[in-house]
């Protein structure tokens, strides 16, 4: 399956990054695999993924070159099937009011204090509440 780089993503939270002057090491500690970042713009990249809404608007913080993007994104998707990173879920804010026929996607995390409407769905796999 090809990277989604306008997905939001993040660095698994079994990863560890230790940045060298080359770029940074990528320990998985739940598969014991040990990752190089080339560069370091890729850490710089890896890095906002948690902060920014997809892996395109990471690279674009990073300063990726668009001339360069194609060789980003086949990193990152190397990433992504290593683990080493991996898709974020949405998540709902307390307070926010989810209206009668929106859909949820399975993942979706929704704060306490979030107001769902009835008829709204909820996608198989359930949704996980969060305080």
């Amino acid at each position: 399956m090809a990277f989604e780089l306008e997905r939001p993503w993040t660095l698994s939270p079994q990863v560890s990054l230790r940045p060298e002057r080359f770029g940074a090491l990528a320990y998985h500690f739940g598969t014991r695999r040990l990752s190089f970042l080339k560069s370091p713009r890729l850490l710089r990249v890896v890095e906002a993924l948690a902060d920014e809404p997809s892996a395109l608007a990471a690279c674009r913080r990073a300063g990726v070159p668009e001339a360069e993007m194609a060789e980003y994104t086949r990193a990152l998707a190397t990433l992504a099937d290593t683990g080493m990173i991996r898709a974020r879920t949405a998540e709902i804010a307390a307070g926010a009011e989810i209206a009668a026929g929106a859909e949820i996607a399975a993942g979706a995390e929704i704060a306490a204090g979030a107001e769902i409407a009835a008829g709204a769905e909820i996608a198989a796999g359930g949704v996980g509440a969060r305080p």
